[in-house]
């Protein structure tokens, strides 16, 4: 039984996928002020990752930056997803710029995972992973002409992307191979997660350094990525209440809000809801180092879908 309901678990995480996007090299959006400059980050093959910078003002200007990676349960997805666009805009307006990255999708055309073999699920992952510290790496040397703060990179994502962002500052926390892409001084300063989790075969998640503070939403009934924990052995995945637990008792910085009775929506109604929580919790816990601990449960009896997911038969 248990390991039907993992088996279960995993197979209904990896069918999330996202509406189809817009495609723009170059957009300006909403009041005409955010602007979006398209690099390539590099090009290998059939293998071409780029990415987006979104800004207000001059391009050169220094300025804290959110690196934004995208959901699609490493199947499908875009960066430049329409639906992200408010959450992007509003970063912009606050004095932030946001840098949406492509990755790797390593499940495309491969077979699910299942409760005994998940070495693709864990390959899928560690080469989106890997692809956030290219573009990260990108940003680092190319600081001066884009305007990046390299003492300011913060880690986002949403469900498939949320769990790469939550991977890239464990790897890095952690000195693993994965990591040693990027400088040895660097780590990320914050990740901001919309209903992500951390896979590993090691048990729960330990930390050789303290990770960098998180914030992180997930909804109760989210049957596509783990609330709170699926375990095999030492392999399991280890979702928002787990790693909020894992925080707690170590003492590191984080703010975790969980929404009763919420799906896989809260992947992205924060982007529209939350807002002015997550702007806080940037000022508050990176900006200013506020050692804070916060957990909110929150219910709306009243609340409506407003991040919809396609139906299952239009995810294939």
């Amino acid at each position: 039984m248990r390991n039907s309901l993992i088996l279960s678990l995993i197979m209904q995480l990896f069918s999330l996928l996202i509406s189809i996007p817009s495609t723009y090299a170059q957009i300006i959006l909403r009041d005409q002020k955010t602007k979006v400059t398209t690099k390539t980050v590099f090009q290998q093959d059939s293998n071409i990752l780029k990415l987006d910078i979104y800004y207000q003002g001059e391009l050169k200007t220094k300025k804290p930056t959110v690196l934004f990676v995208f959901g699609g349960g490493f199947v499908t997805g875009s960066r430049n997803n329409k639906l992200f666009n408010n959450y992007f805009n509003t970063l912009a307006e606050q004095g932030y710029k946001v840098v949406a990255t492509d990755y790797r999708l390593g499940l495309k055309g491969k077979k699910f995972p299942t409760a005994f073999n998940t070495s693709a699920l864990r390959n899928a992952i560690d080469t989106a992973t890997v692809d956030v510290y290219h573009a990260t790496t990108y940003l680092l040397a190319h600081a001066q002409a884009l305007g990046i703060d390299t003492s300011m990179v913060i880690l986002s994502g949403s469900s498939a992307g949320a769990i790469t962002a939550l991977h890239a500052d464990y790897n890095k926390r952690n000195a693993t191979s994965l990591s040693q892409i990027l400088p040895a001084n660097f780590q990320y300063k914050g990740v901001i997660s919309f209903a992500g989790a951390i896979m590993s075969y090691q048990g729960k998640p330990k930390y050789k350094t303290p990770p960098a503070p998180t914030m992180f939403f997930h909804g109760t009934a989210d049957k596509l990525v783990p609330y709170n924990k699926v375990r095999l052995f030492n392999r399991g995945f280890f979702g928002s209440k787990s790693l909020a637990r894992i925080f707690k008792k170590e003492g590191y910085p984080y703010y975790f809000q969980y929404v009763q009775g919420m799906g896989d929506e809260v992947a992205g109604t924060p982007m529209k809801d939350n807002l002015p929580e997550t702007l806080s919790f940037i000022q508050q816990y990176i900006i200013e180092r506020k050692h804070y601990f916060m957990e909110v449960n929150f219910k709306d009896a009243d609340s409506k879908r407003t991040f919809n997911m396609p139906d299952k038969k239009k995810r294939w």
